[in-house]
């Protein structure tokens, strides 16, 4: 039996954020930065604090709404020619979930101008106030792009507090402006923000506001991951959709509680949250992946275990999840581990994704029918690739199976219809 969850914003705002940066080495850390320069400014300010543990929040996910590579650097330049489609991208994510709409707020107003908030249909189109978190996420994220992290920190200093003085009024609040001044000048600043010991920092500083899931908000919290994962691409817009489904289903046909079935289908949302840090360039690749390209690809089976293992109250989630390319016979990976190391709940996951996967229409083929996948699924189970007891079950009632796939990828698809109509480079001059 899997006890009731409790969670740190703390936590689950850092893992997300860290894993966002690991799709490119010119992002490393970048959202970390940010967070720490929106918490010093809020302290700064003196104010209270929850608010500045939302804005910090913010700080550390204002950019998830970035669904590719290009978007990410496009962001990464002082003054971003198109800048609000993935602040409202992020916007869209993050406000279903109760703890961070607050933060979700922040991040849709992110980068409005200081001279241009009384003359913007950004701001109009969200309420027509901006709040002071998103003033202050702004100047971090811009304060945190302008560091080269090739050259000593303190040697810059002087350089960026002068660019952003050059701003007072225009792009920036001026008393943000202010209070940035006085942070400069004291070196700890500077030296916390360029050390790799940022992150305790932040933890011992933010408001450590542990937070009760019941199963709606926990289904909420992974329907957040799902869709920040997945709708990166049109390729994978419904994939974790539907090996949630499968897996939910499958968990209840071999005997799993109620309770463990609900956990198992968070596991199916949150299974491939490791390509977050994959570039979606990767992702939407038609053909056949280079021997590199697959040693990339690998990896997100990896980052999916150890950005949920940071949580400790989904240290179960995150073997269920994590260990679906794994085989019963050890020559999986990224563990190499072998049945008897598998919880039952990965090996059920391992034949929930398989299915999905082949069944699904993929960019270069149609999906299979259930009964060619059978085949399939059937041919691993011999091989040792997947628990034949698992497979077996799974071959007993297909249709079944098959039909929970289709209803969970139809709404999915739905979702990411009304999600992609949101204006994206190239598309749009109100893009980014």
């Amino acid at each position: 039996m899997i006890a009731d969850l409790k969670i740190s914003l703390c936590d689950l705002s850092m893992a997300l954020s860290d894993v966002m940066d690991l799709v490119s080495p010119v992002f490393s850390g970048h959202h970390r930065q940010v967070a720490y320069i929106a918490l010093s400014i809020s302290r700064e300010m003196g104010l209270p604090e929850s608010e500045r543990s939302t804005i910090a929040f913010a700080a550390a996910l204002h950019d998830m709404g970035a669904l590719s590579v290009r978007e990410r650097v496009s962001a990464m330049e002082f003054e971003v020619v198109q800048p609000h489609a993935h602040a409202e991208h992020g916007y869209s994510l993050l406000r279903t979930f109760a703890p961070l709409a607050e933060a979700a707020d922040i991040i849709r107003l992110h980068h409005v101008r200081w001279d241009e908030r009384l003359d913007s249909e950004v701001v109009e189109a969200a309420g027509g106030n901006v709040p002071l978190g998103s003033y202050i996420v702004h100047i971090s994220d811009r304060i945190a792009v302008l560091i080269d992290r090739t050259r000593d920190v303190l040697s810059q200093s002087g350089s960026i507090r002068d660019r952003i003085a050059r701003e007072s009024g225009a792009m920036f609040m001026p008393e943000l402006v202010d209070v940035f001044e006085k942070l400069a000048n004291r070196e700890y600043f500077w030296l916390d923000l360029s050390s790799p010991s940022v992150g305790s920092v932040l933890h011992k500083r933010m408001h450590k506001a542990d937070v009760e899931l019941d199963f709606d908000m926990l289904l909420s919290l992974a329907d957040l991951f799902r869709r920040t994962i997945d709708f990166r691409s049109r390729f994978t817009a419904t994939h974790s959709a539907g090996v949630a489904a499968v897996a939910e289903s499958l968990a209840s046909r071999i005997g799993f509680s109620r309770r463990e079935c609900l956990h198992m289908e968070v596991a199916g949302y949150l299974h491939d949250l490791g390509k977050l840090a994959i570039p979606t360039e990767l992702l939407e690749k038609p053909g056949r992946l280079s021997p590199e390209e697959m040693n990339v690809m690998k990896s997100h089976t990896f980052y999916t275990y150890r950005t949920l293992e940071s949580i400790p109250e989904l240290s179960t989630i995150a073997e269920w999840a994590a260990f679906h390319h794994e085989r019963i016979d050890g020559t999986g990976y990224p563990f190499k581990l072998s049945r008897k190391e598998l919880p039952i709940g990965s090996r059920v996951m391992a034949v929930a994704d398989v299915f999905t996967a082949l069944t699904e229409d993929r960019p270069y083929r149609k999906g299979m029918s259930p009964e060619q996948a059978a085949r399939v699924i059937r041919k691993m189970a011999d091989e040792q690739a997947l628990d034949p007891d698992v497979a077996s079950e799974a071959l007993t009632d297909l249709e079944s199976i098959n039909q929970a796939r289709i209803d969970a990828q139809s709404k999915s698809t739905i979702e990411y219809d009304s999600f992609s109509s949101i204006p994206t480079e190239g598309r749009s001059a109100a893009s980014d």
